[in-house]
């Protein structure tokens, strides 16, 4: 007997009882308060402890002194604190909330485990548009650094409407994540000519930008970043049920009354806007939008999205600030690359959550 469903203004459908609870158990929503509350206290753990490891290490108690707004026993630390750390840390949770949510989104939109930010050619588009300005020494000084964050988010916003049009011309999710990835081989391969016929130092400069950074957003670029990041978070957060639908497959969900056109248009929109931005001041970081969300259902056993958007955004954190701490190399004034300790961070982690997970039962 076919179940009843009666559609609300914004389209989301309220479904029989039967339905609904196979799509939204209950029993997912009772634990949640207690898990995210563990979440929310090891993000600030993590958080202080970005603030304290560095290059000098800082006390705890003082980093809590200058973060209540009192005056660190030594001028530097209040320097390096205010001015260096604390924007760099939160850029980083920024960045790894965006990308594990855009992450999120674009798995379930796909029904792909390995979808992520760069499957739509967002990241190729602000790469190329970073390229453009690094390549012809456009790079350098103050300006510079302004001008490649705009030449990024303009490539990502023409590859975000490139991809939305052709999302309103076909109605297969495969279609429309083949052509985002060609979208992706195109703008590598311009970027490889143009690196082809670069000068050396230009070459590295932009080699140095590909390997990502949370060191570059300055606190008058912050409010403009976390902005952008807000809205993309907000619109994921309203997003949870069509989102758990399309867990169902797309035919099942537009016979539950989802629009899949409309979903998947303001889905791309909002995975388009955090990746771009997060790519536009940090360069393209891999992995985080990958592999948080696996991190999340692996942790939390559930597929549910209204306790997994509020889990990716807390562990996107939380390994973004991990990443960039063990970057700073305490105690060193070497830098590692940010790319290349995220993947040595999770990859390990995420390998034995999939396979304690494939040894169980059923």
């Amino acid at each position: 007997m076919a179940h009843k469903i009666y559609p609300l203004k914004n389209r989301s459908p309220i479904l029989s009882p039967a339905i609904h609870h196979r799509v939204f158990p209950k029993r997912v929503i009772l634990p949640s308060i207690k898990h995210l509350t563990l979440l929310t206290l090891a993000l600030l753990l993590t958080f202080l402890i970005s603030l304290a490891l560095g290059s000098v290490s800082i006390p705890p108690s003082e980093v809590l002194t200058v973060l209540l707004g009192g005056t660190a026993t030594k001028p530097a630390w209040q320097e390096i604190i205010l001015n260096f750390r604390l924007p760099r840390a939160l850029t980083a949770m920024a960045a790894g909330s965006a990308l594990g949510i855009s992450g999120l989104q674009l798995q379930a939109l796909f029904r792909n485990p390995l979808a992520g930010p760069s499957v739509l050619g967002i990241n190729a588009g602000a790469s190329l548009g970073a390229a453009l300005v690094v390549l012809t020494g456009g790079g350098a000084g103050v300006l510079g650094q302004l001008s490649v964050v705009g030449a990024a988010s303009g490539g990502a916003a023409i590859a975000m409407i490139l991809v939305l049009l052709m999302a309103r011309q076909v109605r297969s999710s495969l279609a429309l994540l083949i052509f985002g990835l060609m979208l992706g081989y195109i703008t590598n391969a311009i970027v490889i000519i143009l690196l082809h016929f670069s000068r050396l130092e230009q070459t590295l400069a932009y080699l140095s930008w590909t390997f990502g950074s949370f060191n570059g957003v300055t606190w008058q670029q912050m409010p403009i970043l976390l902005s952008v990041v807000c809205i993309g978070l907000v619109i994921a957060q309203l997003s949870c049920k069509p989102l758990n639908l399309l867990l169902l497959g797309e035919e099942q969900a537009m016979s539950l009354g989802l629009s899949v056109t409309v979903v998947r248009c303001y889905l791309i929109f909002s995975a388009s806007l955090l990746a771009g931005s997060i790519t536009a001041f940090c360069g393209p970081i891999a992995f985080l939008g990958l592999a948080v969300p696996h991190l999340g259902r692996s942790l939390f056993r559930t597929q549910d999205h209204r306790l997994l958007v509020p889990v990716v955004v807390l562990l996107g954190a939380i390994l973004a600030l991990a990443a960039n701490s063990i970057a700073q190399m305490p105690g060193s004034q070497t830098v590692l690359p940010l790319n290349a300790v995220l993947a040595l961070l999770g990859a390990p982690v995420l390998i034995w959550l999939m396979l304690k997970q494939g040894k169980q039962p059923g």
